[in-house]
């Protein structure tokens, strides 16, 4: 069986706050060099704490070793104080990979870990659940039982749920005991092409054209990173293409799309100049 992975976090969820205070110290010409007494009185964070948020930002995408991702840098300058809803959606794209990030997928998405399982395996086979029944598949899918190895579960629907975390771009939305997916508030049409753009890097990076229904139907791909289905990807993509980002071709199939993007980082800041 796998392991949920989900340790990273001890008993910490997600806070935009305290995830600030590193990213504020990773900006830093030293970056998060240094023990981990001096992260600490830099950040006002505890010891307990203090290496748990990082390992959040770095989760999130924002940290490369112990300085800012190029992306984690764009974003710091742009979205300083984490408001906009394009950094929920940054940070989503990048927990739904655990702790590997963009690399060639796995067998299965719990390899991965429990976040890669709830994104690409568990939300679309059950896009409305509760609680318990999140746990009773936990408990059937990976090695570790118990209450409190279970409710570890607890925390990545909290990330999506609570008013400091990822709460803005309403991956998950709650009513009472039940939550859903597909009501996302989604992103700019530059924020997804820069996920297209990673993706595409990540499985067709010799390709300069891609059958649209690789692209549709891309395991661990943009559709259920969306939370959406095919067909509401393929009206995403025509957006793309009005924005130039891609080409399609849909005279005669099989359909194919060309990328049309040079560097995925320029998107990411067209998405943000776009959002200002």
């Amino acid at each position: 069986m796998a392991e949920h992975q989900l340790g990273f976090f001890g008993t910490f969820s997600l806070k935009k706050e305290e995830l600030r205070r590193i990213l504020d110290v990773a900006a830093e010409d030293s970056g998060l060099e240094g023990s981990t007494q001096d992260l600490m009185a830099k950040t006002n964070l505890g010891n307990a704490k203090v290496g748990r948020v990082k390992a959040w930002a770095t989760r999130t995408g924002f940290l490369d070793g112990k300085t800012l991702s190029s992306a984690g840098r764009l974003i710091h300058q742009r979205d300083p104080y984490l408001e906009s809803p394009l950094t929920d959606w940054f940070m989503h794209f990048y927990l739904s990979f655990g702790d590997q990030g963009i690399k060639p997928p796995p067998q299965t998405p719990e390899d991965w870990g429990g976040w890669c399982y709830f994104v690409f395996s568990f939300l679309p086979q059950y896009p409305q659940f509760t609680l318990e029944e999140l746990r009773n598949h936990y408990i059937k899918i990976f090695e570790q039982k118990g209450a409190a190895a279970s409710k570890k579960v607890d925390f990545i629907v909290k990330a999506y749920t609570e008013p400091d975390a990822l709460v803005s771009c309403q991956f998950l939305t709650q009513k009472s005991h039940q939550y859903s997916k597909g009501n996302s508030l989604l992103p700019n049409p530059y924020l997804i092409g820069y996920f297209l753009a990673q993706l595409w890097q990540r499985d067709f990076s010799r390709e300069g054209s891609v059958l649209t229904e690789s692209i549709l139907t891309q395991y661990m791909g943009l559709a259920p990173i969306l939370g959406i289905t095919p067909e509401a990807l393929q009206t995403q993509l025509n957006t793309l293409e009005a924005y130039g980002l891609i080409e399609q071709r849909r005279t005669v199939p099989p359909y194919q799309i060309i990328a049309r993007w040079s560097d995925p980082l320029t998107l990411l800041e067209k998405a943000y100049a776009s959002d200002s």
